[in-house]
Formats: structure tokens, C-alpha cells, sequence
């Protein structure tokens, strides 16, 4: 029997055809960037005070000197969420008593903002933060915002999967592409927070599901040699380039509200792509629905000008390939065996730490000095030459060392943050994109190894469950982008000691580079400091005769 790609080859590798889905599923995957950071500038917290009514019987000086002060990065900033106590502050002005002068102001009792907040319009308009009053007692509910996004996310990673094999590829790629753009939409309509965050979670589930689904397609329908640039440069920098038209859309659009209609028109725009990208016809040959994929191939063909055999696909071939029946797994194989255990918890701390240190960075960059719109952009852009990087190094170097290598000089940039002083912005700036850039292209490269490691049985399993251990991780992210209000450093020196941990840890894996794909989980490489067991035949045939290893990946 021939595989699906043995009866394809005569389509050619990079034919109009296939230059056609990879740049039309690539260009889907740009409103998948702007939604999944949106949440840096729609809930965007400006400088705020409290508010002091224009009622209150307030002279001038005392007007001026109603809000206490308070030490922040070295300098007497005003207070953000208290204010000298109303009643007694206009006691003293109605005496004719001045602040400072005749009034110790530290002496003074102070209460909380009863009136409301004043909101600096310096940066933003309006968010959801100055639109809610999301501050102070309130100021748990911007994080949690985002962490209910990530959890949207994780319930879509579940989903996405079983909805493309039930209902196929392309429907649920476009379907899950409507549910991020309409209930995007839906969210502009909030009126409140409540409302806003449920809305948000369902977008999160629609937004991974049309990664995913995107992502399967592609490699189902592309050749060996292109699913490879396709998984990483592809999809990666299409992401990457929707993530920059996001700083760029929200510079000249300052309120949240017009901020989301604008960021719906991009998924509108990719709805017309429903009548140019077919469906999988690997998918449509495991529902027997032979005759349609027989079509697309035939289309595919003519496009590509070369000439097609009058079948393509033998049926009766078809059928003994259809009705291979694949052993069963389990999640608790992948804690079958002491080895095999250690790899799995290994590989779930890896990706989650790797999840926290991404996310928080792309998180954080408001909270940087200088222009915020200016630092989003370098945090998407500087997504570009990591994936660059992080494809080239694949392809030449051993797994374990370059990821180790990439997430050591992340790390160890992350907590050279802490020593440069407050007014080198430049500098600041620089460490955490090159942070950044050491994470991101750490987090490129980890379907890739973590595929090569385990065997075929479970290998779709492993990538799955470690790629969940990533969701968790992003639901993380938002507290330790919270924890930068007690104290600016703070995060950089927990994301730098994770980001470090995390390259040594990588270093105790077994090496997958120039391996063969192992087949069955007692073919699986040995943890260092693991004893091996005994080499069966095959194991030391496929030592011998080494394969060449393309993942699709």
C-alpha cells in the first residue's frame, strides 16, 4: 500500500497550489495575533487619583494638596487610591488654615476614592479599566480579565481537535473563525464587566481553534519538505505580524470600544477564503468520502498544470488504508515507566515555564518606560528573527543545547534587568526584548522536540497534553505582570530565575537529534543519569541505519 503522499507527489512540493493554501492559512492566522494580545491595550491601566468633586468647599491650596503622596521607583508620585478625609480638609479651608503651614498633612486621616476616579488621558482615551473603574479594591479583575481569555483558550484546545475530526477541517476552521470575530464584536456592546469577560472567554476559545485548525489543515495538505517552513515561519510570523498591526491599530484608535470594531474587520476580510481553501483531503479519505478528495486532488492538479492520473486515489487501496485500526492509548501510558514518567513531568514543567515567561513579557510591555504603543511593536517584532533563528537551528544543531542555549540567554538577560537604574530606558528596553527573543525562539522549537521524543503511539498525545501545560502556564502570566505594581523588577527576576531553571532542566532530556522517530515507548531514549535496559534487535537496527528525520512539525 502507498501512503497519501506517495500518491500525491506527482502535484510537485511548491506548486501554485500549495503556494496558494500556505499563504491563504497563513494570512487567516493574522487576526489570531491582534486577538491574543488585544487585552495589552483594551484594558490598558493609565495614571490615575481620586477624584474630588468640584462641589467641595475646597480653596485652591487645599484643592492642590487633597491627595496624599506617595514613594514610587524613588520618586513622590500622588496617591492612586486615597485621598485626605473630605469633611476635615474643607474644615480646615473654611478656617483659613494652610496645607503644610498651619496643617501637618502626614497627620491627617485619609479614606478611599468615594467620589470616583480621574483617569489620565495621556496614553488612553478609555479602557475597560477607566470605563469600570478597574483600580485599587478593584484591581484583581484586570488580570483575572486575561486569565479568563487563556481559559477560553485551554477549553478551545480541547475542543478545536474534536470538532475538525467530527465536522472537518474547513468548517470548523471558518466556524471557529465566526466565533472570534462575532463575539469580538459582541464585546464592543458590553455593559459590564462581567458581561465583557464572558464574551472575552468564548473569543479565547475561538481564537486557538482557528490557530489549531489552521495549523492541521496546512500540514495535511502540504508535502513533507514544506509542512516544516510552514509550522514555524507560516504560521509563526503571520502571528507575529498580526501581533504588530495591533500597537498600530491602537495608537490611532485610543478607545477601547472603536479599538475592538477595528480589530473585527481583518476576520471579516478572511471570510472570502471560504471558497479558496479546500477541504483536507487526507480528512475527507478517513470519512470515505473518496469522490471529493479525488475532486480537490484533480483542481489541485490543474492549477499546478501537471498532468494527473485518471484515478487517483485506488479504491480498494483506500479501504485497507481506512480500515487500519490504530492501538488505543491512554494519558497514563505516558507515566508508564519510571523513564518514560520523568520525561512527561519534564516536558510539562518545560512548556509551562516557557508559557509564563512568553506571555508575561508580551503582557508587560505598557509597564515598560517609554512609549507603550512603540514597545508592543518591538515585542512583535522582535517574534521574527526568533522564529528565523529557532528554524535555522533546527536544522543543524542538537535539540537539547540550542533550546538550553536560547532559554539561558533569556533568563540571564531577564535578571541583568535588575541592575540597570531606572532613567537607561534604552538599555531596560533592550534586555527584555532579547529576553524575548531568547523565550520565543525556546517556545518555536519545543513542538518539534517534544514530537521527536516520544514514540508514534503516543506522540500526538504528548504534544497535546504538553501543549495544554503551555495554557496553563499563559492563565499564570497576568500575576506576575500584576506583581510590577508592588515592585517594578519583580517580575524579571521571577521570569529570569523560571527562564534559567527552565534551560537546565532542558539539559537532563535525552537527545532526539539524528535519532530515529522511536516506534514503540520502550524505544524511547534514556533521561540522563537513567540506566539503560537492554537493546532489542530493532532498536539496535535503527541505530545502525539511522533515518533521516523531517517531522510535520
Amino acid at each position: 500500500m502507498r501512503d497519501y503522499d506517495e500518491v500525491t507527489a506527482f502535484l510537485g512540493e511548491w506548486g501554485l497550489f500549495q503556494r496558494l493554501i500556505f499563504f491563504m492559512l497563513s494570512a487567516s492566522i493574522i487576526p489570531n495575533g491582534f486577538n491574543g494580545m488585544s487585552i495589552v491595550f483594551l484594558a490598558g491601566t493609565p495614571e490615575h487619583r481620586c477624584r474630588v468633586p468640584d462641589t467641595a468647599n475646597l480653596s485652591s491650596a487645599w484643592r492642590n494638596h487633597s491627595i496624599p503622596l506617595r514613594l514610587q521607583d524613588g520618586l513622590e508620585v500622588p496617591h492612586s487610591c486615597h485621598r485626605y478625609r473630605l469633611e476635615t480638609i474643607a474644615n480646615f479651608s473654611a478656617l483659613g488654615l494652610e496645607p503644610g503651614r498651619d496643617v501637618d498633612l502626614e497627620q491627617l486621616e485619609q479614606e478611599s476614592c468615594l467620589d470616583g476616579w480621574e483617569f489620565s488621558q495621556d496614553i488612553y482615551l478609555s479602557t475597560i479599566v477607566t470605563e469600570w473603574s478597574l483600580v485599587c479594591d478593584n484591581d484583581w479583575k484586570t488580570p483575572l480579565t486575561t486569565s479568563l481569555f487563556f481559559v477560553g483558550v485551554l477549553l478551545g484546545s480541547f475542543l478545536c481537535g474534536q470538532l475538525s475530526d467530527r465536522f472537518g477541517r474547513k468548517t470548523t476552521l471558518f466556524a471557529t473563525m465566526a466565533v472570534q470575530t462575532g463575539f469580538s464584536f459582541l464585546q464592543i456592546f458590553s455593559i459590564n464587566w462581567e458581561m465583557f469577560t464572558v464574551l472575552f472567554v468564548i473569543v479565547g476559545m475561538g481564537q486557538i481553534s482557528n490557530y489549531v485548525v489552521a495549523f492541521i489543515l496546512g500540514t495535511e495538505i502540504l508535502g513533507k519538505s514544506v509542512r516544516i517552513i510552514f509550522s514555524t515561519l507560516g504560521v509563526c510570523t503571520f502571528f507575529a505580524l498580526g501581533y504588530m498591526v495591533l500597537p498600530l491599530f491602537a495608537y490611532f484608535i485610543r478607545d477601547w470600544r472603536m479599538l475592538l470594531l477595528a480589530l473585527t474587520v481583518p476576520g471579516v476580510l478572511c471570510f472570502p477564503l471560504w471558497w479558496f481553501i479546500p477541504e483536507s483531503p487526507r480528512w475527507l479519505i478517513s470519512q470515505r468520502r473518496f469522490r471529493e478528495a479525488e475532486d480537490i486532488i484533480q483542481k489541485a492538479a490543474k492549477i499546478n498544470n501537471v498532468a494527473a492520473p485518471g484515478v487517483v486515489f485506488d479504491p480498494v487501496e483506500l479501504l485497507e488504508l481506512t480500515s487500519l485500526k490504530q492501538q488505543k492509548v491512554f494519558i497514563l501510558d505516558l507515566f508508564r515507566t519510571r523513564n518514560i514518567a520523568t520525561i512527561t513531568i519534564m516536558s510539562l514543567l518545560l512548556w509551562m515555564l516557557t508559557s509564563v515567561g512568553y506571555f508575561a513579557l508580551s503582557l508587560n510591555t505598557p509597564n515598560l518606560h517609554g512609549d507603550a504603543y512603540l514597545n508592543c511593536f518591538l515585542s512583535a517584532l522582535i517574534e521574527v528573527p526568533a522564529y528565523i533563528t529557532a528554524w535555522l537551528l533546527l536544522r543543524t544543531l542538537p535539540r537539547r543545547f540550542i533550546i538550553a542555549g536560547v532559554l539561558f540567554l533569556g533568563g540571564g538577560v531577564l535578571l541583568l534587568f535588575q541592575v540597570v537604574p531606572a532613567d537607561y530606558n534604552f538599555l531596560s528596553i533592550g534586555l527584555v526584548m532579547l529576553g524575548k527573543f531568547g523565550i520565543t525562539s525556546a517556545f518555536s522549537m519545543l513542538y518539534v522536540f517534544t514530537a521527536e521524543l516520544y514514540p508514534t503511539l503516543v506522540r500526538n498525545m504528548a504534544v497535546g497534553v504538553t501543549s495544554m501545560a503551555s495554557r496553563v502556564g499563559s492563565i499564570i502570566a497576568p500575576y506576575f505582570v500584576y506583581l510590577g505594581a508592588y515592585n517594578r523588577v519583580l517580575p524579571y527576576i521571577l521570569m529570569g530565575t523560571l527562564t534559567v531553571l527552565n534551560g537546565i532542566i532542558t539539559l537532563l532530556f535525552p537527545e532526539s537529534f539524528g535519532m530515529a522517530l522511536p516506534e514503540t515507548l520502550e524505544q524511547m531514549q534514556k533521561v540522563k543519569g537513567f540506566r539503560s535496559g537492554k537493546k532489542t534487535k530493532d532498536s539496535v537496527d535503527k541505530e545502525e541505519n539511522p533515518k533521516v528525520l523531517i517531522t510535520s512539525f
